[in-house]
């Protein structure tokens, strides 16, 4: 590990969290379309620590409602101690609710984990699924735009993005893309869209670190790269806040077409290079 490989994995992880690009797609493309062998080889308890620097940047992003979640759930075991539930329930309450109705989803995923990722060895998956993002993207520009926050958005409305967070676990589908498209198509106004998309990355990312740990620690920690394993959490947090607030931005304006643009042409380059690749060694 070197302080400039450090500072790059720091950029690819603040950048990939957060823009509807999909991390998992790109780095299935460059190992195996390009040959880049174990790009995607990262120090176990390092790539914990880069995703801990993403979750970082939504915590900094996103403090005030966080706070205002955390004093809600202490108010909320209050509440259920005495019996008691306020009417209309507290936004931030409401909030929490949301978020772990829309997690759900996910525990459909881990019996069939293995196979999920199995599918970033299938180039033609990969591009498919790339350019399957473009049109998500697409259409979240052209989507009516909706007025629902976490005032209103009901159940069945976040179990929608959750199950588009499921589905976007298949290399190539953008979390971020996929979350926030199916949030318009729910009719939620576009900045709680991006809003309740990085909120829910929150349990997910935890879990997914959590997991991962276990194996992290077994594979062993060199201590002589910990400052450098710092400086890299230090870059994935501020360009990954810098993401969050570009795709605010963008919301607001309703310009998803470039990102569309981009995964289109990356998808449909994936799948012209590997038709070629596979012809060629026939």
């Amino acid at each position: 590990m070197t302080l400039f490989s450090s500072i790059v994995l720091g950029v690819i992880q603040g950048v990939t969290e957060f823009l509807p690009v999909s991390s998992s797609g790109h780095l299935a493309i460059a190992e195996q379309l390009f040959g880049m062998d174990g790009v995607s080889e990262i120090p176990a308890f390092f790539d914990v620590l880069l995703h801990l620097g993403t979750l970082a940047a939504v915590f900094v992003a996103y403090w005030d409602d966080i706070r205002a979640m955390v004093l809600e759930l202490f108010r909320g075991i209050g509440d259920l101690s005495r019996r008691t539930v306020p009417h209309p329930l507290p936004s931030a309450r409401r909030l929490i609710l949301l978020i772990l109705v829309g997690t759900l989803p996910l525990f459909l995923v881990l019996p069939v984990k293995d196979a999920v990722e199995a599918l970033g060895d299938n180039l033609y998956f990969v591009a498919g699924a790339l350019i399957f993002t473009g049109c998500l993207l697409f259409l979240c520009d052209h989507v009516a735009k909706g007025g629902k926050t976490e005032r209103d958005a009901s159940f069945r409305d976040v179990l929608t993005v959750g199950i588009a967070q499921a589905i976007a676990t298949c290399p190539g589908i953008s979390r971020s893309g996929a979350t926030i498209t199916a949030g318009c198509l729910a009719g939620f106004e576009r900045t709680f869209a991006v809003r309740y998309s990085f909120l829910m990355s929150i349990p997910a990312i935890l879990g997914a670190n959590l997991l991962s740990l276990k194996d992290a620690l077994e594979y062993g920690i060199v201590a002589e790269e910990i400052p450098l394993y710092l400086i890299g959490v230090v870059v994935a947090a501020v360009v990954g806040y810098a993401c969050i607030r570009l795709l605010h931005m963008i919301a607001r304006r309703g310009k998803f077409g470039g990102f569309a643009v981009y995964c289109w042409a990356v998808g449909a380059l994936t799948l012209v290079g590997t038709l070629v690749k596979n012809l060629g060694g026939v």
